[in-house]
């Protein structure tokens, strides 16, 4: 290990090129980086973490994001508290295939064409702009919502179909921000939290904005209605022949039962006669009934 300020003999020293190819290696297997209020300005570092998954850098000084390129299995990027003014073009965000959350509020974006390059991010879920200058553009949240169309959260807010579907009026329940559809998606960090705790946490935040629209979304609940009924509909056939089945076995169990029940019955009335003395006859009878049905 080198301490101390790095000076430009230490850098050129050969110890010095191996103890630094040491650590790009062993950055390739980094799945979770916080540096979080550390006043960083540059990501440059992470150009060799292609492992990444969760990247926290939130409340820094850093001013350029294209260093993540390489990083294209993110899930969780949380860049808020910085000083961006302009994202990277849709090359960049159309790499980050795995991309479900982003919070990149309280920063300096200003031109809404600039953040509509989001829409090349295949897989984002949610999304937080706000405290930025561009979120007090007029329409700001319409354009978003109608640009990036696997969108579910925007800010504090889940998505409503009233801000999908042109022209659609819905009572107050399913209106556009209304309290049903809040949902804080971006919590205040833990102190100490671990890879697993990231994790789950993503794993909390998609399950919780799937639940709200499962609820809340019109479409979603006529969609869920329909498919039931094609189900049973489908299915039905299937379930009245077993029905009938059931109660065709029922009635065969009822005859077998009942004709097991008045079998004796059944002889006497036919075999014996009262006030005759034929009453010794009737199990002979039967027991040559019952070898003859067996050849």
């Amino acid at each position: 290990m080198f301490h101390g300020t790095i000076t430009e003999e230490l850098t050129s020293h050969r110890e010095w090129s191996h103890y630094n190819e040491n650590i790009i290696e062993d950055q390739k297997d980094f799945v979770f980086v916080k540096f979080s209020g550390l006043h960083l300005k540059s990501m440059e570092n992470m150009q060799s973490c292609i492992s990444l998954r969760v990247c926290i850098f939130s409340n820094n000084f850093i001013t350029d994001i294209r260093p993540l390129q390489s990083c294209i299995k993110l899930v969780k990027l949380d860049l808020h508290g910085n000083q961006i003014k302009s994202l990277p073009d849709t090359k960049f965000w159309s790499g980050l295939k795995n991309l479900k959350l982003l919070y990149l509020h309280d920063n300096g974006f200003a031109k809404l064409k600039n953040v509509c390059m989001l829409s090349a991010c295949p897989s984002l879920i949610a999304l937080t702009l706000f405290d930025c200058p561009v979120s007090l553009k007029k329409g700001y949240r319409h354009v978003l919502v109608n640009s990036i169309w696997p969108l579910k959260a925007l800010d504090h807010h889940v998505i409503s179909d009233e801000e999908i579907i042109q022209n659609w009026h819905l009572p107050e329940r399913f209106k556009t921000c209304n309290y049903r559809l809040f949902f804080n998606f971006c919590p205040a960090l833990k102190k100490g939290s671990a890879y697993e705790d990231e994790i789950n946490n993503i794993k909390h935040i998609i399950s919780k904005i799937n639940e709200i629209l499962a609820h809340n979304s019109p479409v979603l609940i006529v969609q869920r209605w329909i498919r039931g009924f094609l189900v049973r509909k489908k299915m039905s056939p299937l379930f009245l022949r077993k029905k009938h089945q059931k109660k065709i076995n029922e009635c065969e169990a009822k005859w077998i039962y009942i004709h097991r029940r008045y079998e004796d019955k059944l002889f006497k009335d036919l075999f014996f006669l009262p006030g005759t003395n034929k009453t010794e006859k009737l199990p002979r009878w039967k027991y040559f009934c019952f070898h003859l049905s067996n050849r």
